[in-house]
């Protein structure tokens, strides 16, 4: 007796022998075997749960795959585009992992060619860089940042490109030598510049070649006050230039413009700004000071070397930069007596005995209010509360139209100093109140007659 696959009930011992025993025999197994696989190629019917679980599943596997997938196409982008990068790019600095793994990356690839990509786990996450947010009320302020060469226009020209990279990476920081370095760049901008057929200098040079070098040194880092007035200054010189002029004679006129604008309005008036300052310093004075400024320790060398005035120094520097440890050196090189101190910490008590406070200005508004390095405002107000002077040195060139009464309007964010928790700000807003006198080429003012500077500036010109 035998049973079917299906478990029916057994074939009957009274059917006749032989060949037509097998024949029904086998067709019973047919038939059985036909009525299993038709059972099991129907799928039995699924609750709406388990459909809901089983698309789940699909999709997460899908997921993985497309992102096993990702990881090797980031892997062959890293090795392809290795030779023939200059800088970071942005791909390397969001997917340092796929930069890692260039040869694990480029294997995988050529071993799965023509297959799906497999994982035998969860693909491995790549961690993401820690990307510095500003918040929302102070979306307004900018941020020095290193931009690769290869994403510079390609009408920026090689001295700019330079440049740039300086300032972003603060080699070249005060203003007015941000400012000089900016005019003898585009001195050679000039130089090497050719009108195109059909075109006149005066139309084509502001908007096809000066225009691409702006807006690459304001991308590496905000321009300061006093580029600002130079670059409005040399576009007016380069719009008066009459269109019938020889190309090369209007690009000698233009460059000998710049060396004008460099001697008179930076040179020139550095050298008035340190003699007058120089002669504020009296024997026996107790100046101080905070970080470290070309004006100042020229005007400090002046008093003490050229003017033989007897006084002592008191440098107060910044804790995060300790700059002010270059003039402290330099100024002790010449025999001037310092003291140095490098934080705020007990500032008041640092400015007994002060006779005058000396500081440089980044800027100055229009409504007499300072901008300056951060930290220049609690100086002031200390040094008013005491009633010690506070003089600040500034070239014209360096005085804006603009007003602010605040340290927000106008700032920059310091890049080195800046997390996602907090950052820093590298410049401050001192109120007029706080200030005593303003030493500039043109003369000495009080802060609330800055206007006045810019009055005798528009007469001059």
């Amino acid at each position: 007796m035998s049973a079917t696959p299906n478990g029916s009930a057994p074939v009957p011992a009274s059917q006749p022998s032989g060949k037509p025993e097998k024949s029904q025999a086998s067709a019973n197994n047919d038939k059985n075997a036909k009525s299993e696989s038709g059972e099991t190629s129907k799928p039995a019917k699924l609750s709406g749960a388990e459909l809901k679980a089983k698309a789940k599943a699909e999709k997460a596997a899908r997921r993985a795959q497309a992102k096993a997938s990702k990881e090797v196409a980031k892997g062959e982008a890293a090795v392809s585009s290795a030779p023939g990068q200059l800088g970071p790019s942005a791909s390397d600095v969001k997917g340092g992992k796929a930069k890692g793994k260039q040869d694990g990356g480029s294997s995988i690839s050529q071993g799965a060619a023509g297959k799906p990509a497999a994982s035998k786990g969860p693909a491995p996450s790549v961690p993401a860089e820690p990307k510095f947010t500003i918040p929302e009320c102070f979306s307004h302020l900018s941020m020095a940042r290193r931009l690769p060469i290869t994403q510079a226009d390609k009408d920026v020209h090689p001295t700019v490109l330079a440049l740039g990279q300086q300032m972003a990476t603060f080699t070249i920081d005060e203003s007015i030598t941000r400012l000089k370095a900016t005019l003898l760049a585009f001195k050679k901008v000039i130089d090497s510049y050719t009108t195109p057929p059909g075109n006149t200098l005066a139309r084509h040079l502001t908007p096809h070649v000066l225009n691409p070098q702006i807006d690459y040194l304001t991308a590496c880092r905000p321009m300061c006050f006093s580029m600002g007035n130079a670059i409005r200054w040399l576009k007016l010189q380069v719009s008066k230039i009459d269109p019938d002029v020889p190309e090369l004679e209007a690009k000698k006129e233009l460059c000998s413009s710049i060396d004008t604008f460099i001697q008179e309005r930076i040179s020139m008036a550095d050298l008035v700004i340190t003699e007058k300052a120089a002669e504020k310093i009296q024997d026996g004075d107790v100046i101080l000071t905070f970080g470290w400024s070309t004006i100042i320790e020229r005007t400090l060398l002046q008093a003490y070397l050229i003017t033989g005035r007897k006084f002592s120094v008191i440098v107060v520097d910044d804790p995060y930069e300790k700059k002010g440890q270059v003039l402290a050196k330099n100024l002790t090189a010449q025999g001037i007596r310092v003291s140095y101190y490098g934080n705020f910490g007990g500032l008041r008590w640092h400015l007994q005995g002060v006779t005058k406070v000396l500081v440089s200005a980044e800027s100055m508004f229009n409504n007499g209010s300072l901008y300056a390095r951060s930290g220049t405002c609690d100086l002031a107000i200390a040094a008013k509360q005491l009633d010690i002077p506070v003089l600040v040195l500034c070239e014209t060139v360096n005085i804006t139209e603009r007003v602010s009464t605040d340290s927000l309007t106008y700032n920059e964010i310091d890049p080195e100093r800046s997390s996602g928790a907090a950052f820093r700000l590298l410049y401050d807003t001192t109120p007029d109140k706080y200030l005593s006198l303003v030493i500039s080429e043109l003369g000495t003012v009080q802060p609330t007659s800055v206007p006045d500077l810019l009055r005798k500036l528009e007469e001059s010109n």
